[in-house]
Order: C-alpha cells, then structure tokens, then sequence
C-alpha cells in the first residue's frame, strides 16, 4: 500500500509523519522511508556517522514507537 493509499484509510501522510521525526534527528541524513499497511507503521531510514539508523512510527497516532541504532 503506498503512502496515498495510507493516508484514505485513517493514516497521517508521510510528510506529516517526517515533519515529526526529522527535525528529532539532528545530524543524520534522511534516506527515506516504507509504510507497512497491516500494522499502519511507517519506517524512516536515517544515516549518521556510517550508522543506520531505522526509526518506526505510528500511522495513526504518529508516535516514535521503536528505533534501531544510534
């Protein structure tokens, strides 16, 4: 499901979504990100100092709700 298709079932569009994140990760270059339809959670992919860095945000709510690396 792309991210339009996200936001006509209930979901905050991807720009809502990085407007949050973002500006949390300071230092770190956004690369992009994935919507996963069944749980409603979008993935931001970050990269500081050579690090991955993968951010899960909810769809509906727009918290933070895990992270991966530094």
């Amino acid at each position: 499901m792309s991210a339009l298709q996200a936001r006509k079932t209930g979901a905050l569009s991807l720009r809502e979504i990085e407007s949050r994140v973002i500006p949390t990760m300071r230092g770190a270059q956004y690369l992009g990100s994935d919507y996963d339809s069944g749980s409603a959670i979008y993935t931001l992919k970050f990269l500081r100092d050579g690090t991955v860095i993968w951010v899960d945000v909810d769809g509906r709510t727009g918290q933070i709700v895990g992270r991966t690396g530094r």
